[in-house]
């Protein structure tokens, strides 16, 4: 198989350190290793700006969606309800979950170009009185519209309701500070800002939420109370964790740390996000997502005329040594590239020039 580099928001383009620490096998009752869970444990406490006397973090087999579920079916009891709100993929995948789980919900929706309406949520919360929870997708893959963080946080305290944020494609890459925005539960993957490598997702939870949530759960393997109750003796998890992966995400920090830490990933991102978008307009392709809802994750952008045949288009960049997302979510045709990963200034100005050349642009 070619090498290729991840123009995608995860899995990504990862680092060659990174790599290598998959290329030792651990035992996963063993002092070392339970060692690199808590300090992992830690350092995420950390970058959420929250300190373990408040808040613990749960580590959590599968892709992010299993992390998702496991909040869903542990942080809602059969006496709650939840309002969800929607504006993506990703966001609908949760009441997808709820109907699964069979929790007691209501769905505010609005189109995947627009931000949720505080107006029209307080109202939701104002007449039906039996809302307990809120869940939303800060940054929405299906587009990477960034959604109004510190809006949601508000209402939610104000109105006392328990804050459940789907950080999936951000945290690590945007700062959030936990406690200031009074968040419950933030979720989040191995594989996405902090550049580590699929196969595990974290939780980082307010405590005293987690502790009165025992027995809740609708599924063993997703109970993250029971896991969280393992895990917190001495970084032992319930069931076979991905050892590889554990350690790949420990390397992933340190190189996050290294970098500066959250706000110079941000930075670089956020320059990649504007060199991309800038390049493509030059090539008379445009972002979907206005700039001032625009995060620095990943990028959509329009089709730029009836006759652009995006396999075709995808195939020409990959011959380059460039993957992009194959494939759409929205209803209008477009084609997403991730701004995030291993990825620097060099490589999206290499980019822009190769679709340039496939759009032949005149200089």
């Amino acid at each position: 198989m070619n090498t290729y580099k991840l123009l995608t928001p995860g899995p990504l383009t990862t680092t060659t350190s990174v790599k290598q620490e998959m290329l030792i096998d651990r035992c996963t009752w063993e002092q070392d290793y339970k060692k690199i869970t808590q300090e992992i444990r830690a350092r995420l406490l950390e970058f959420a700006s929250v300190s373990n006397e408040d808040y613990t973090t749960v580590l959590m087999q599968g892709s992010g969606t299993f992390v998702v579920e496991s909040v869903m079916t542990t942080a809602i009891s059969q006496l709650d309800k939840v309002l969800i709100i929607t504006n993506g993929a990703y966001g609908e995948r949760i009441v997808k979950m709820a109907n699964y789980i069979g929790i007691n919900y209501v769905e505010y929706s609005v189109d995947y170009d627009e931000h949720p309406k505080e107006d029209e949520i307080r109202t939701i919360l104002q007449v039906d009185q039996e809302i307990t929870h809120i869940v939303m997708v800060h940054c929405e893959t299906t587009t990477g519209i960034l959604n109004p963080l510190e809006m949601i946080s508000n209402i939610s305290e104000e109105c006392g309701k328990t804050l459940i944020i789907d950080a999936m494609s951000s945290f690590g890459g945007v700062e959030i500070n936990m406690s200031k925005l009074n968040i419950d539960y933030l979720i989040s993957s191995a594989n996405k800002c902090i550049q580590g490598v699929p196969g595990f997702g974290f939780v980082i939870a307010k405590l005293d939420k987690l502790l009165a949530c025992e027995g809740n759960a609708r599924s063993l393997s997703l109970d993250l109370y029971d896991q969280w109750k393992e895990m917190d003796k001495d970084g032992k998890w319930r069931y076979t964790s991905p050892t590889h992966v554990v350690a790949a995400f420990a390397k992933a920090i340190e190189e996050l740390i290294d970098e500066g830490g959250i706000a110079a990933r941000f930075s670089r991102y956020e320059h990649n996000n504007q060199l991309l978008r800038e390049g493509l307009e030059k090539a008379n392709i445009h972002a979907y997502i206005s700039e001032e809802k625009q995060s620095p994750i990943i990028t959509t952008f329009l089709f730029p005329n009836d006759q652009f045949e995006f396999e075709d288009f995808y195939e020409y960049v990959k011959t380059k040594g460039y993957v992009i997302y194959p494939g759409k979510l929205t209803d209008v045709d477009t084609f997403r590239m991730g701004n995030i990963g291993e990825i620097y200034e060099e490589d999206i100005q290499d980019l822009c020039t190769i679709i340039e050349n496939y759009m032949k642009v005149v200089k």
